[in-house]
Parts: C-alpha cells; structure tokens; sequence
C-alpha cells in the first residue's frame, strides 16, 4: 500500500516509488543468530545458506537505476521480488548465484512442504528435492 500511495503522489513530479521485497538475507544478525545455533527457532527452520547478501537488494537497485525513466515510471508503486528482478534484468548475487524467488517452488518446497511432510513421518525422495523448478 505504502508503494502504491506514494507512487501516486510523486506520479506528477515524475518520480519512480518501488519497493523490493527480498528473500531470507544473510544479514550479520541473521548469521550471528546462525552462529549461535538460533535461527532454526527464530526463522522456522529456513534455510539461511540458500540466502540473499545484503548486497543483493544493492545490485537490485542499481539494475533499476539503469533503467529509463518511461521504464522505471511503469515500475512505480510496484512491490518487487529482488530474485524475480535478478532474472530479468539479469543480475547475481556476490557469489555468482541467483537465490530463488520466494514465490518459487524451489524456495517454498524445502523450506515449508517438505519439512511438513517429514513432521507428519513422510519422506521426500531425494530425486523429487533436487528437482524442484524454479518457478513462480
């Protein structure tokens, strides 16, 4: 809402608003919290290794800024997944890597469906989890 309500009112001063929205990030705390043996708790068991860097949302920002203003006024008050935008506008992470969309099936499969099915005493094929696509 706060995306779309300010693109509204810059709209006329020919101002972009986006908001990103990134996946797990490896923040210092978050690591810290890793360190500790606390972020299995804290995050619901989510895979803090598959994880965003800080400076993905970084790289995310200056892709949109290279973006034209009739491209980035289309953009505005959107809300947009860093790893979608990595995708399209054809960024990486500092590693080389592109953290899948936390829309995806290969982020919500492992870090939700598959931790359920084992809690209720299923398995999950090893070949159905490293086969999981990248898509939204």
């Amino acid at each position: 809402v706060v995306a779309s309500d300010m693109a509204f009112q810059l709209k006329p001063h020919g101002v972009a608003s986006i908001s990103l929205y990134p996946g797990v990030v490896k923040t210092e705390g978050n690591l810290e919290m890793e360190r500790r043996g606390e972020w299995a708790e804290a995050s619901g068991g989510l895979d803090l290794e598959a994880g965003e860097s800080p400076a993905f949302s970084g790289r995310a920002v200056a892709a949109l800024a290279r973006l034209d203003s009739e491209a980035m006024l289309a953009r505005s008050g959107r809300v947009e997944v860093v790893a979608e935008l990595a995708r399209e506008l054809g960024f990486s992470d500092i590693d080389g890597s592109r953290p899948p969309s936390i829309r995806s099936l290969a982020y919500l499969c492992p870090n939700f469906v598959f931790p359920s099915i084992e809690a209720g005493g299923g398995t999950v094929p090893r070949w159905v989890r490293d086969n999981v696509p990248d898509i939204n």
